[in-house]
């Protein structure tokens, strides 16, 4: 199973200088949890895997980047890809799969994407990199609670989990 794990803004901003436009802990322990969850590997573009602030642990990284000469870091937890298919060729359908950004990659996926774990920040902010358009229609709500505001968590969200209908 494939599912996309992203924070979106009212105005469907999802990044700004290769950077969250936010700061919201309470998402990112919520982000810890998914992908710690089910196969634990993360897909995601080059630039993404770059904006993390390390390798993260207990984790597999699947980065997909059309640049045959890219080299990350060496790391037992890190593999790079260049077409969809090779990444798709690698997974278990018993697993979940969590496709994690940037907006290209979520474009690419979302033919193949079962699972949607969305956080609705109820705010706009400026950015240069949006979430994809996608048919409603084609997704049933699951599930769906608010975050908890307060000191560290300035921004109302709301957590949003929906299915592909079949």
């Amino acid at each position: 199973m494939i599912s996309f794990v992203v924070a979106v803004a009212q105005n469907n901003v999802i990044g700004k200088n290769n950077r969250l436009p936010w700061r919201l802990p309470a998402d990112v322990r919520f982000f810890k949890e998914t992908t710690l969850s089910g196969s634990k590997t993360m897909i995601m573009g080059r630039k993404t895997f770059e904006s993390l602030p390390r390798v993260l642990p207990g984790r597999k990284h699947f980065i997909l980047t059309t640049n045959k000469a890219y080299k990350p870091p060496a790391h037992e937890d890190v593999f790079v890809f260049h077409t969809v298919e090779e990444i798709l060729a690698r997974l278990d359908p018993k697993q979940e799969y969590f496709v994690i950004g940037g907006a290209e990659i979520f474009k690419l996926f979302f033919p193949y994407a079962d699972r949607l774990y969305l956080t609705r920040i109820h705010e706009n902010f400026d950015g240069d990199t949006y979430f994809p358009e996608y048919d409603e229609s084609e997704w049933q709500l699951v599930s769906c609670r608010e975050g908890v505001i307060d000191e560290k968590n300035k921004y109302a969200h709301t957590y949003y989990v929906y299915d592909r209908k079949k």
